[in-house]
């Protein structure tokens, strides 16, 4: 499999870098399209903005869809304070003790980009007594503006308001070693394994097995990116990170097969299909059962989409704060995609 590392960590680090907190596409959406068009595609958009990316098969008998969401953990304004400071509403899962102290982005309905500091309310050991004790939670978190602004109204006049996006910024770094250290790995990773298997079939003159629609849904971190499926579809594979922890198998070299998430067990003919290539191509691989979790293909299942549904992704410790992978679990979750994609 000629799955290029140099393409992974490239895409990953332009899609990392690009923030799309939960809904929030109008930075995203053109670097996808830039990114396409570098390998002759197209996108085409549904209702949901979920963006399609089509793949004419040996076999027009079945269509298969592989899901890589572009949407982030994030925040949203839920209140411009009396003096200024911004009180927030979380967009997936946030873990506020990952965040304390994060730089932000406000992006404005009239695209207009305001930088700021998430911190919380008891910001200073010198200041306060329950700097270190007050719990790190929505009500107790507030963006401090880089800005002279001291009151709600001077907080309007730059044109913020309710319901603006708040992305974190993500801080990617790629060591010599081979870690790709960020947040946001889930799963701006997986579509950088996308387009190395993209470009690998393009090198080899070869085509999927059957037609394949890939999905880079917007709203997976809130649970219903993939509840949207064009009816064509018999087999939705979801890629989205693995977990690593006492409980797994998983680690940032191996690629993650999901047999059930918090929703659901998936499919055991289509997930042991994955497991069956992942012997027959020397995959690094893990099967796990992860809790706290759930993917685009469960999300699919549940909105009652008559398909078939299977996930797996690369190895990420430390999810939905500051991740890591080595970028050897995203070609191995490429060369997993690639098997599943070309063979029957």
């Amino acid at each position: 499999m000629n799955i290029s590392k140099e393409t992974i960590e490239r895409i990953t680090r332009e899609m990392i870098n690009t923030p799309s907190p939960v809904s929030y596409y109008e930075e995203i959406h053109p670097l996808l399209e830039k990114t396409a068009a570098e390998f002759g595609y197209t996108l085409t958009y549904d209702r949901k903005r979920t963006a399609y990316l089509s793949l004419t098969g040996e076999n027009p008998s079945k269509t298969v869809c592989v899901g890589a969401h572009l949407d982030t953990i994030g925040l949203m304004i839920r209140h411009i304070c009396s003096d200024g400071t911004l009180e927030v509403r979380n967009l997936g899962g946030i873990n506020y003790n990952n965040v304390d102290g994060c730089c932000v982005n406000i992006h404005t309905r009239e695209n207009k980009v305001y930088s700021g500091l998430l911190v919380c309310k008891a910001h200073s050991t010198h200041v306060f007594d329950d700097a270190r004790s007050m719990p790190r939670e929505e009500k107790n978190m507030m963006v401090v503006l880089d800005a002279p602004v001291y009151s709600a109204q001077q907080v309007r006049e730059l044109g913020i308001e309710h319901g603006d996006i708040v992305s974190i910024e993500p801080n990617y770094h790629f060591t010599s070693s081979g870690y790709i250290k960020s947040r946001f790995i889930d799963d701006k990773a997986a579509i950088g394994a996308v387009f190395a298997v993209l470009e690998a079939l393009q090198k080899e003159h070869k085509k999927p097995r059957y037609n394949t629609l890939f999905a880079f849904p917007l709203y997976e971190e809130i649970g219903h990116g993939g509840a949207y499926l064009p009816s064509e579809v018999e087999e939705y594979v979801a890629l989205d990170i693995g977990l690593i922890g006492p409980d797994h198998t998983g680690s940032e070299y191996k690629v993650s097969i999901c047999a059930k998430d918090n929703y659901t067990p998936y499919d055991r003919a289509l997930t042991g299909k994955l497991i069956r290539l992942a012997k027959e191509h020397d995959i690094n691989y893990s099967v796990d059962v992860f809790y706290h979790y759930g993917t685009d293909a469960s999300a699919a299942v549940r909105a009652g989409n008559n398909v078939y549904a299977a996930a797996f992704g690369m190895g990420c410790f430390s999810s939905h704060g500051m991740e890591r992978c080595h970028i050897q679990a995203v070609e191995e979750t490429a060369k997993l995609l690639y098997a599943y994609l070309t063979n029957d």
